[in-house]
């Protein structure tokens, strides 16, 4: 789909350690192996939030736990910097779509649109646009059969279709900031820690 770096941003810079030192940080921060809920929300700076904004952080971290076990384990973990950073347009869309679909029901309607916008704005402490008008702007492009949902194959077709609307959900799905905390935040002391352990060995 040709413009694929414009889309990933600056997150290049991200997979730039190497997979072991990013597993040692990992290790070094959940000795467990597993990172839980409680821990990706303190990571972020997440805790006291409302029920529904913690609903809404809830989903995300769930698209992250794909084997579904309430945690995610470091091959999930790389997984999702893999996929948020490397992967195709495609496949980030069908990212995109199961974290909206919260039910499960294999569409997407309008509430769950707006939710996880919302939630994804949080993550990133910025504000693209107003939930409304990305919700809006979306089913208008997308729903081709004008029933206030969209499938997964309406959804993937309206962005191939439009430049302009899939440049804007990349954007406001856009994890890069939450990476940036991983690798900057908390972990840069643990990637500084591990890359002098990988030199001694």
């Amino acid at each position: 789909m040709g413009n694929e770096e414009s889309i990933a941003g600056d997150q290049t810079g991200i997979l730039a350690q190497d997979p072991y030192v990013w597993y040692r940080a990992f290790m070094m921060e959940y000795p467990s192996g597993l990172q839980t809920l409680h821990e990706f929300k303190a990571l972020l700076g997440l805790q006291g939030l409302n029920q529904k904004a913690n609903e809404h952080v809830d989903q995300v971290y769930n698209t992250f736990d794909t084997n579904k076990d309430g945690y995610i384990d470091f091959v999930e973990f790389i997984a999702a910097v893999n996929l948020m950073v490397q992967g195709k347009i495609e496949q980030k869309l069908k990212w995109y779509f199961k974290m909206c679909d919260s039910d499960g029901n294999g569409s997407i309607d309008k509430k769950e649109l707006r939710n996880i916008f919302v939630a994804v704005q949080a993550l990133n402490g910025q504000h693209t646009m107003n939930p409304e008008e990305f919700v809006n702007l979306v089913l208008q492009k997308a729903d081709v059969n004008n029933d206030g949902e969209l499938t997964l194959e309406e959804f993937i077709n309206g962005m191939e279709k439009d430049r302009d609307l899939l440049e804007i959900v990349s954007k406001s799905f856009d994890l890069s900031n939450v990476l940036k905390i991983i690798c900057n935040g908390k972990h840069q002391d643990l990637v500084r820690e591990a890359e002098t352990l990988t030199e001694k060995i």
